[in-house]
């Protein structure tokens, strides 16, 4: 629960303004307004010949003044407009009419003139503090740091509710010992480190590890965002930079959570199009603080990105944020104890196996195995069941990989082009000894423009790659268009996906990983990659010649295309399988991995019925041969 901050004060001065305005210009209205009827200046003359009016009172605008008899209606003030005329006074003189001379004092608009414009500039100026300054509590308050602030108690995490991340978690378990016992590592001249960063891939649980040590510790907890720093107004950042750090030695023993620091620390650069001042600054005070602060006060800064390699150095160096910390993607024991905490408020079947749901979702992280239990229960739900059951999970993991199943009607020829397609990935990658097993192949489309999937799940966790192993992925990728030329005799756009994988990780073994004997031990990519997101880099042309390019396109078409011949001979070779699993797919639509290989082992040879004296032996001959006669 966040503690609650002061309510912002009332503009009460601003409001007593306005009311003071309204009250004068309601009183020089009511002051101001006519003294009886207005007339027609026609008849205002004519009531001067004939020697009706009593007093009369000549203003700036207006005549105004009172009858020697009561008119039709008992009135005797009246008013008129006060028109040029030169004559008036004569007239009046004349008839022995007594007038006076009035000026009207017309304070107001004058002072409206001036007062309205200021007070508008001010009420604008104090709005946009507020709505641009971001903070709370006035006007002067944009400063504040917006960190939100959890209580000792507040923070429920604790490291049980981590699973996955068993290294990780090591690390930050010392981190509690130095909030607890500070003294045990003091004594011996040690001291405390003032940050930590978690490096890791999205969804892997950086800011729930972070949680967990502010529970497991019971200390005051700050988390805000990187983002929240960096304002319009140059200052603001640095300012409320100090803030925060204002507040957490009043709180000490006390944990700062700075998530996506990547927003705030970039590295600083000098850009002929100029650099972003406020996040310099912001930045620029950040390591001032992180420098400054008193070292024996328990604090301990701990960011989380996943964007490490943009970060400025000044940060990383020692005395900053002396450790960081791997929070890596779980491995397949590390899955399966993510899934028993994700599923202890959910109703299983007796049926669900958690540790073969790890075994068929490599490469998930902590949040896309919490996403799975989610959607898998509310499949379940969808069908109305009393508990969640094997093949809920099963249909969720292909929604998570391949994409939603979507009812499409497929004219019979396309589909014929898609089942050959799907068949020849499966086959090749059956035939090919070393590969992933296939596990599910399928004609029904998903996802964003798949109008088939063959499914391959690895039997272990795997972090190096043979030259070989990328070869034969290649050539299942290839797998498809192949089957479409043998079978069809014609190619079709289908194998656009697989055609651009196929390239890119030729190129990759070429330019990369140095897998090619003509061109050499030498990386030529030089496109800078971020390490945990997989995001398109902008195609970069490395520092090499002409011949040196020619040569790295001549080995990426080479191995596409021996790869491609590959998986021609192994389609040909099984040349009837293709068709008996393209037959099968166009009428079920579904084929599991366990019917392909039951349709690729290779027929038993026939048992020959024994002869001679052992033909008469016993039960076991006659059984011989009426298997050999059947």
């Amino acid at each position: 629960m966040n503690p609650k901050r002061p309510a912002a004060p009332k503009p009460t001065f601003l409001w007593w303004t306005l009311g003071l305005l309204l009250v004068m210009a309601i009183a020089q209205a009511w002051f101001m307004q006519p003294a009886g009827p207005p007339l027609p200046y026609s008849e205002f003359k004519a009531l001067v010949r004939n020697g009706q009016i009593a007093e009369l009172s000549i203003g700036d605008t207006d005549l105004r003044g009172t009858l020697k008899s009561p008119d039709a209606s008992g009135q005797t003030a009246f008013s008129t407009v006060r028109i040029d005329d030169p004559k008036l006074v004569e007239e009046l003189d004349a008839r022995g009419v007594k007038y006076t001379g009035e000026v009207v004092n017309r304070w107001l608009p004058e002072l409206l003139g001036w007062v309205l414009p200021v007070l508008l500039l001010v009420g604008f100026w104090a709005f946009m503090l507020r709505r641009m300054g971001g903070a709370e509590g006035g006007v002067m308050s944009f400063a504040r740091s917006k960190a939100k602030i959890f209580a000792e108690d507040d923070v429920k995490v604790s490291f049980q509710d981590v699973a996955g991340v068993d290294e990780a978690a090591q690390e930050l378990r010392e981190i509690v010992e130095f909030l607890k016992t500070p003294k045990k590592y003091t004594n011996l001249g040690g001291k405390i480190p003032k940050g930590v960063m978690l490096v890791g891939p999205p969804g892997t649980g950086k800011t729930l590890l972070a949680r967990a040590v502010a529970g497991e510790a019971k200390v005051p907890f700050f988390s805000l965002s990187g983002s929240e720093f960096v304002e319009m107004f140059v200052g603001v950042g640095a300012a409320r930079v100090r803030d925060l750090f204002a507040q957490a030695e009043a709180k000490a023993p006390c944990i700062v959570f700075i998530d996506e620091l990547d927003a705030l620390g970039k590295a600083r650069v000098q850009s002929p199009m100029g650099s972003h001042e406020e996040r310099e600054q912001t930045l620029n005070q950040l390591l001032a603080e992180m420098d400054g602060f008193d070292p024996r006060k328990a604090i301990i800064i701990m960011a989380a990105t996943n964007r490490p390699e943009v970060l400025d150095p000044a940060l990383l160096r020692p005395g900053r944020f002396d450790r960081q910390v791997l929070v890596d993607k779980p491995d397949i024991r590390g899955r399966e104890a993510v899934l028993r905490i994700h599923v202890r408020q959910v109703t299983l079947s007796p049926s669900v196996d958690l540790a073969k749901i790890a075994a068929r979702t490599p490469g998930f992280a902590g949040a896309d195995l919490a996403n799975l239990v989610n959607e898998s229960a509310l499949l379940a739900a969808r069908r109305d069941k009393t508990s969640v059951e094997m093949s809920d999970f099963d249909e969720a993991i292909e929604r998570l990989i391949a994409g939603l199943e979507k009812k499409r009607v497929i004219n019979p020829k396309e589909r014929e082009i898609i089942a050959y397609h799907e068949s020849g990935h499966a086959i090749v990658a059956e035939a090919l000894s070393g590969m992933d097993p296939v596990h599910k192949i399928s004609i029904v489309a998903r996802g964003f423009g798949a109008l088939g999937y063959t499914m391959q799940l690895p039997v272990e966790d795997r972090y190096l790659m043979q030259k070989q192993d990328l070869l034969n992925q290649i050539t299942v990728l290839l797998g498809g268009r192949s089957a479409e030329e043998v079978a069809l005799g014609a190619i079709s756009t289908g194998a656009q996906n697989d055609l651009q994988r196929a390239t890119d990780m030729a190129r990759s073994m070429v330019t990369e990983w140095g897998m090619s004997e003509s061109v050499g031990l030498v990386h030529f990519d030089q496109g800078k990659r971020s390490r945990f997101l997989d995001v398109a880099m902008p195609a970069q042309r490395g520092p090499y010649s002409e011949e040196t390019a020619q040569a790295i396109d001549h080995e990426v078409r080479r191995i596409v295309s021996e790869s491609h011949d590959t998986a021609r001979r192994l389609l040909i070779e099984h040349r009837d399988l293709l068709e008996q699993v393209t037959q099968r797919l166009l009428k079920k639509e579904v084929m599991e991995g366990e019917e392909l290989r039951a349709m690729m082992a290779p027929a038993a040879p026939p048992v020959l019925p024994p002869v001679g004296p052992e033909a008469e032996s016993g039960p076991q001959g006659k059984a011989d041969r009426t298997t050999a006669s059947a």
